[in-house]
């Protein structure tokens, strides 16, 4: 109301910070909305890690497992990112226990050819075919650093080593993936502002 007793023509305006709540919506229904977005992005990153689809759905499981158990801690904060790490850690965890990595040949575990127009695919196919040629420790500051977007620092971390060590491994994967991909009639594999590989 106005000072005259009149109502205002334009509805007063709140200062004070609101939130928006979802009416009906229990942390289980926001876990599995979260779930079915975000399944694509995390099974690509684990398929890129380890290059066979089988584990890479157990990783993306085990990722969305921990997630779940964690999510009253990490749902207002960043979950992917949660997940993703998940990943990034637990393939970690399988190279050391492993140290010798054999992986499948992608075209191996596909039945049927890869149809036209699909380059996107044949290139992704490309990509990891190259990356299971590196060894082991340019894979991973490849992986981790270049298709992950992980600062040096960060994948220093996460590998538990030098920077220099990021940055020398690194340096020496990606001119391996030049030769292997320009040898394969593929266009040069450089990275983005990002860190990303193209």
């Amino acid at each position: 109301m106005t000072a005259d007793g009149a109502a205002p023509l334009v509805a007063e305006t709140r200062t004070e910070p609101f939130r928006v709540v979802a009416a009906g919506k229990t942390p289980a229904d926001r876990f599995t909305a979260f779930a079915a977005a975000s399944t694509p992005t995390l099974s690509r990153i684990a398929y890129l890690l380890c290059g066979d689809e089988h584990r890479a759905g157990d990783l993306v499981q085990l990722a969305l497992e921990r997630t779940y158990r964690a999510w009253t801690r990490v749902e207002d904060g960043d979950p992917f990112a949660y997940a993703r790490r998940v990943i990034a850690t637990a393939r970690i965890d399988g190279w050391r226990r492993t140290r010798r990595d054999v992986l499948s040949d992608p075209a191996d575990l596909r039945p049927a050819p890869v149809p036209d127009g699909t380059r996107t695919v044949v290139d992704r196919d490309r990509l990891v075919r190259a990356l299971r040629q590196l060894p082991e420790a340019q894979r991973r500051v490849v992986v981790l650093r270049h298709l992950l977007d992980r600062s040096e620092q960060q994948t220093a971390d996460e590998l538990n080593i030098s920077v220099g060590s990021v940055k020398s491994s690194g340096s020496r994967g990606l001119a391996r993936l030049r030769e292997l991909l320009s040898s394969d009639g593929t266009h040069d594999v450089t990275p983005t502002r990002k860190g990303t590989v193209r």
